[in-house]
Formats: C-alpha cells, structure tokens, sequence
C-alpha cells in the first residue's frame, strides 16, 4: 500500500510540473560564466518570481547578442535578458520587469546602463548610487521608466 501512495504521489508531482512551467514567461539570461553580480541578479528576479533560464557565453557571444537586439553601448549592461518580446540590460529591478509586462508599452526593452551599487545584484538599496531604469522604444530612444534610490 505504501508504495502505491508513493507513485500516485510521484504522478501527481509529475502531472503538475508542466502547469508550473506555465505560470509565466520565462525570462532568458546570458552572461559570462564568472560574474558574480550577475549571479547575484539572477537570484533577485528567481525571488520576485521569475521563471529564469540562464546561458553563459563568452563575453563575444554576448556582444552579439546586444548586437542583434540592438542594444546601443551608452545603454550597455553586464548581462542581458529577453523575456517575451523585451530586452532586459543590466541590473533592471525585478518590479520594473513586471511593470513592463503588465503594462506592455511599445517598447524594445529596458536597461540600466553601467553597474550601479545600489541596484539589483550589485548591493542593493542604500549601496550608494540612485539610477533609472529606462525604457528603450522602438526607434531607440529612451525615457526614464523608473527611478530609484
């Protein structure tokens, strides 16, 4: 008997996996495989609740793909992220990517260019630097989306 309970318990488990994967868009980072601060933000949006799929590459695979998004160098970042039909560049705080889904404006992505102290990944609040999170349009140009401090 108990071994019964125990694979009902293991289908079940199994049958509820691929409704988990459901849940949400999956965000997909590349980054160099050495960088911490990047670890560090990857663990920030996987605790707001991001399903998150990581890929390091070299650091010319990468600029590629800012290449290819076109992510101008002024709006370069550490690491970069697409999920849906956004870019995310740099230490962009998880709640500015949930906004960004959920209000879905016509937008590229967003970037916080550089590597603030204070952002996600980095050090967090209160580690010295204000920084915006800004929203790229479809021509390129930017807005501030969020501020922080």
């Amino acid at each position: 008997m108990k071994r019964r309970s125990f694979l009902l318990t293991g289908a079940a488990a199994t049958i509820a996996l691929p409704a988990m994967a459901d849940a949400g868009p999956i965000l997909k980072v590349v980054k160099t495989p050495t960088c911490g601060c990047c670890t560090a933000w990857v663990d920030h949006v996987r605790q707001a609740g991001f399903q998150v799929e990581v890929q390091d590459a070299g650091q010319d695979a990468l600029y590629a793909l800012k290449n290819r998004l076109q992510i101008a160098p002024e709006l370069a970042g550490c690491h970069t992220a697409v999920v849906g039909d956004y870019f995310i560049e740099g230490h962009v705080p998880a709640e500015d990517i949930a906004r960004l889904l959920s209000e879905q404006p016509a937008a590229r992505g967003l970037s916080v260019p550089g590597m603030p102290m204070s952002s996600p990944g980095m050090g967090g609040p209160g580690a010295g630097d204000t920084f915006d999170t800004l929203l790229v349009r479809p021509d390129g140009a930017t807005s501030v989306f969020a501020s922080h401090s």
